[in-house]
This record gives C-alpha cells, structure tokens and sequence, in this order.
C-alpha cells in the first residue's frame, strides 16, 4: 500500500500524482489518496517555506521553473509556471477531493490539477469547481453542500494533522508500508525501490 498525501496547490504534487499510478500499476499495489492543506503544514511546522518565498534566490528560481518545465514534459503535462493566483486557498477543492470518495477521487483531483496548473484556473472560485464538477459527471449543488459537512472538513484536518505527526512537512508526501516516508516528486525512484525490496 502507498499512502499519497497531497495538496493540488502544489506543482511537483501534480507530477507525483501523474506519475505514482503507473509505478502503482506495475507493482500491484493500492494507492490511498489522502488529502491535506499544505498551508497548514507550512504554518505550523514549516514556515521556511514562506521566507524562501519573501526572499527568492534569482539563480535558484530560474533553475526551478526550467526544473518543473523538464518533469512537465517528461511526464507529458502542461504546468504554468506561475499560476496568476499563487498561492491559491485549496481548501474547498481539498475537501472535495474528500467527499467525492474513492471512485471519483482520482478524476476530481486529476481536473483540479489541470483546472490550476494547465489552464490557470482559480480553485478556490466555486464557478471553477462548478466547471471541475461537470467535467468529472458530478453535480455542483451536491457537491458545495458536501463540502461544507462538519465531517469533510474534520477530516481534512486530520489529515492534515496527521501527516505532520508522522513526520511530514509538505506535499506529496508518500509512505510504503505505513513507516517509509518520501518527500517529492524526484523521490519516486526511491518508492520504486523500496517497493522492488517488499515485492
């Protein structure tokens, strides 16, 4: 089993969530989708995050988008550099991706990714998620009320809570087996071979 907590805020997110099915596939193993706010991680544990935000290294920046621009295209995807809402509040798309359940949890978070990394979309705007909802046969008025069930949102928090409490302190953070922890999408090789060894 391989435990994927996430955040569609985030671009290496997206790779990682294209990129974990297949390798998924090949070893015959499930993927729990699990569903975070990466902002909160940030406030409480990691706020490092937010200076290196305030103070960019220029160097390192532009390392960075031609970095996500080669994963995009070896994987195939479209990812905006720099979403003109950046960074975006996912807590309603998040908690949807909650509510939506197992059989439609993979295609809402795979058009909420597209939604805000392909086509610059602002998930946080109930007309956008209206958009998402349709694309993957869900009905809006159902899902806005959903979203907004007490249980939803505990749920995220936990989540959320307990990622930071196994360790750790952002997204995608994956773990094999329930102990094995990796950080990022440039850690899949690793999960290969730590599923390789349990296989």
């Amino acid at each position: 089993m391989i435990e994927f907590f996430f955040d569609c805020s985030s671009p290496f997110t997206y790779l990682a969530f294209h990129n974990i099915q297949p390798l998924a596939r090949e070893f015959g193993v499930n993927i729990v989708w699990r569903p975070i706010l990466v902002g909160a991680v940030f406030n409480t544990i990691n706020p490092s995050v937010y200076a290196r935000r305030d103070n960019p290294i220029p160097a390192k920046t532009n390392y960075l988008k031609k970095d996500i621009g080669d994963w995009a295209r070896a994987a195939g995807l479209a990812i905006k550099w720099h979403p003109a809402v950046f960074p975006v509040n996912s807590v309603k798309a998040m908690r949807g991706c909650i509510w939506v359940g197992k059989e439609k949890a993979v295609p809402f978070a795979r058009a909420t990714f597209e939604a805000y990394w392909g086509f610059d979309q602002d998930i946080a705007q109930d007309d956008v998620l209206s958009d998402i909802c349709a694309r993957v046969g869900i009905e809006p008025n159902e899902f806005f009320a959903g979203i907004a069930r007490p249980e939803i949102k505990d749920e995220l928090k936990a989540n959320t809570a307990e990622l930071m409490e196994r360790g750790g302190f952002g997204s995608p953070t994956m773990f094999v087996g329930g102990t094995d922890m990796y950080f990022g999408n440039d850690r899949l090789a690793l999960v290969r071979e730590a599923l390789a060894r349990r296989g």
